[in-house]
């Protein structure tokens, strides 16, 4: 073989040298050419990187306080609970989850659903100790004197930018108008109100603009005012839940001068929440959000955006129902959208007050539990508007549905119930909590019923489909949970314009005998246990506990139930 001359070396290695050059050449050039661009056309952009945080060193010395995220004082700096590992479709703890339910008419007849039954409003989803005390519940003494301590906990007043002072209280003189200047819709009020002890809420009117890429919502001040807030919210009205908290993504609200270019216009107002925290429980998904969306949204006729942030596809999809008579326009999920939506109205978090309720004396427009169950019953086309009047109907049977459960609290002598209602002269339906994810026909069913009846457990949240006058009965298992089941359910049922019964179990109709000795302290001072905490509540007197009834001692609530029936 004939050895290659040095010469073509030489040439060879020019080459290639020359080519990397021109490379090294023209990925500089670019860099340049971009960075120029930037520069010259859009320098506001440099305040929203990817982050969405206002540098430090050029925020104001007044706003830089350091506080925990869990007091959401409003602040720049702060320190963040690191995300748990909750996200993605609820895994729920469901004492029902794998049953196949069926429907059972007393005909002869039985139908079957294709559903799964909800877990318990006290189930604490994925884990047992979702609040501070494990429950999910306010005890009495948070419920007391709780608004009065979150309010003094979240007055903060920054010192040298101006006398502003976060105040806990709108100022009524500043009326709300749309068409006004920047000054005369927003006034003086305070962009976010901290003081109710269940929610965060902010509200703007004026030049506001939100970028989900940046999880921030500004508040453009005009020139001359002298406005410097900043709030971090988490959209989800479980405030002071910590666990629950630490999943939702935190928002900066904030008064500002300059901020990105609006890329999308909206001529409807806005409302921003989340939907990780306990979705995924029927209980929850209406005390946390289906009836604080109501009590926000309601007054817009349809007319308003919704911008969810943590969002849950399979939700939308199971409550689609709901949110188109809501809203007429697509959602927008924050994780996926990189506009800046400019609105002249917003709303950042939802409105809501103590569990499955609605205070009409607080919100924000009036509207009641009377509003938000004929809301429901209009939005699913349920045609029984009140429960049957017997005195006009004498040869009409009214109808009585029982919640069947089979794993916990189940009714251990359900055909002896059956047998003694009949006797009474009701037509009884047996069926199991419909969570599937159409809905309706399982509020048909409950629609068309005048009484129903059941354990203490997420499936009585159906009573938002029953008809006026309806009679809810809520079986209380033993162990002193009188006052949860009131809360949960009674107190609801009652605002929603329902006839309420609460029956608590007897030591004799309770399971538990078999567990334990009849001297047990467990019988004779159950409410001694409930400073174990929650969990322990939940695994002894729901988990592992079944009902007989005493039918004789049951009889005269269905008997009150009939006499509710008459006019």
């Amino acid at each position: 073989m004939m050895k290659e001359r040095p010469s073509s070396k030489l040439v060879r290695g020019a080459r290639q040298e020359s080519r990397r050059f021109r490379l090294l050449v023209i990925v500089v050039g670019f860099f340049l050419v971009s960075l120029t661009f930037v520069v010259v056309s859009k320098p506001e952009a440099i305040l929203f990187g990817l982050s969405g945080k206002l540098p430090t060193d050029e925020a104001p010395a007044s706003i830089l306080i350091q506080q925990p995220v869990d007091k959401q004082a409003p602040v720049v700096a702060s320190k963040k609970i690191p995300t748990g590992a909750l996200g993605g479709d609820p895994k729920v703890v469901d004492d029902e989850a794998d049953v196949k339910p069926k429907a059972e008419i007393r005909d002869g007849k039985e139908e079957e659903n294709n559903v799964l039954s909800e877990p318990d409003p006290a189930s604490g989803m994925t884990d047992p100790t979702h609040n501070r005390d494990g429950s999910g519940h306010k005890s009495d003494s948070e419920m007391l004197g709780g608004e009065k301590k979150e309010a003094e906990k979240h007055r903060v007043t920054l010192p040298t930018v101006s006398n502003y002072t976060i105040h806990d209280n709108e100022d009524p003189s500043n009326a709300k108008q749309e068409g006004a200047s920047n000054t005369q819709q927003q006034g003086s009020k305070p962009l976010c109100d901290f003081s109710n002890f269940r929610a965060n809420v902010c509200e703007m009117r004026g030049d506001v603009r939100i970028h989900p890429k940046a999880t921030s919502v500004l508040y453009m001040e005009p020139e001359g005012s002298q406005r410097d807030e900043v709030w971090k919210i988490k959209p989800y009205p479980r405030k002071g839940d910590e666990f629950c908290l630490s999943h939702i993504t935190e928002l900066t609200v904030k008064s500002s001068k300059v901020a990105a270019e609006c890329t999308k216009y909206h001529e409807v107002p806005a409302v921003i929440f989340s939907l990780t925290g306990y979705t995924g429980n029927l209980f929850h998904d209406f005390t946390d959000v289906m009836v604080p969306l109501f009590t926000t949204a309601s007054e817009f006729n349809g007319e308003v955006q919704f911008l969810i942030t943590d969002m849950a596809l399979w939700w939308t999809i199971k409550y689609h129902t709901v949110l188109e008579k809501l809203s007429k326009y697509p959602i927008i999920d924050f994780s996926k959208d990189d506009q800046v939506h400019c609105f002249k109205h917003a709303i950042v978090g939802l409105h809501s007050y103590m569990e499955f309720t609605i205070d009409a004396t607080k919100s924000p427009h009036g509207v009641t539990m009377v509003d938000f169950n004929r809301f429901m019953r209009g939005a699913y086309s349920l045609g029984k508007d009140t429960a049957v009047m017997l005195g006009e109907n004498p040869k009409v049977k009214p109808r009585l549905l029982i919640i069947k459960r089979h794993r916990t609290r189940m009714f251990l002598n359900l055909d002896e119930i059956i047998a003694m209602a009949e006797g009474l002269g009701f037509e009884v339906v047996i069926d199991e909590a419909n969570v599937s994810s159409d809905i309706s026909g399982f509020a048909k069913l409950v629609n068309s019923v005048d009484v129903m009846m059941g354990v203490h457990g997420a499936g009585l949240t159906n009573c938002v489909f029953l008809p006026q006058n309806a009679t809810l009965i809520q079986i209380v298992p033993w162990g002193g949970l009188d006052w949860i089941s009131r809360i949960d359910f009674g107190d609801p049922a009652e605002m929603m314009g329902l006839r309420y019964k609460q029956y608590a179990i007897g030591v004799d109709e309770s399971s538990l005998t078999d567990q334990y000795p009849r001297d047990h302290e467990i019988f004779k001072n159950p409410i001694s246990f409930h400073k174990r905490g929650f969990e322990f509540i939940r695994h002894t007197f729901m988990d592992k506990q079944n009902v007989k009834l005493d039918c004789k001692r049951f009889r005269p609530i269905l008997l009150e139930a009939l006499d509710n029936l008459n006019p």
